[in-house]
């Protein structure tokens, strides 16, 4: 099997996480800058075995779509150009930067450590994933 790419976009940077081959644990990849992203899925896909994306999909309280999702509808037409072998899915990613943050508090990471943005984009991206993963609708 495959692995499955997730997502976190960001202006500046963007949380990626992976599955295993066997698409059952999802773990946090990498933080990149968000200018290289494409340069670096090419890379990875090169590398590895992908099926599919996932990329958060930013909803507000209404389930109305926020401000960003238009900057992730154009990377999503970037990356279709980029990599049109590989499908896309969207998540809903409300609360997933949250729900970072209180799991690094709830595996001990220092203040110092959960101010770290990178690492909160990843553990999103994880969480993104996680969340696919148990409803793959």
């Amino acid at each position: 099997m495959a692995r499955i790419l997730a997502i976190d976009f960001g202006t500046k940077r963007t949380g990626i996480a992976i599955t295993d081959e066997m698409q059952i644990i999802a773990s946090g990849l990498t933080t990149v800058a968000t200018k290289e992203l494409i340069v670096f899925l090419k890379q990875y896909i090169s590398e590895e075995k992908v099926e599919l994306f996932i990329v958060g999909e930013p909803k507000q309280m209404n389930y109305e779509a926020s401000e960003s999702e238009v900057s992730i509808a154009k990377f999503l037409v970037q990356l279709e150009k980029a990599i049109p072998q590989i499908p896309v899915k969207r998540v809903d990613e409300r609360f997933t930067s949250k729900m970072a943050f209180q799991t690094m508090i709830d595996s001990g990471l220092k203040k110092k450590q959960r101010k770290d943005k990178a690492l909160i984009d990843e553990i999103s991206a994880t969480i993104i994933l996680q969340s696919y993963l148990q409803n793959p609708s």
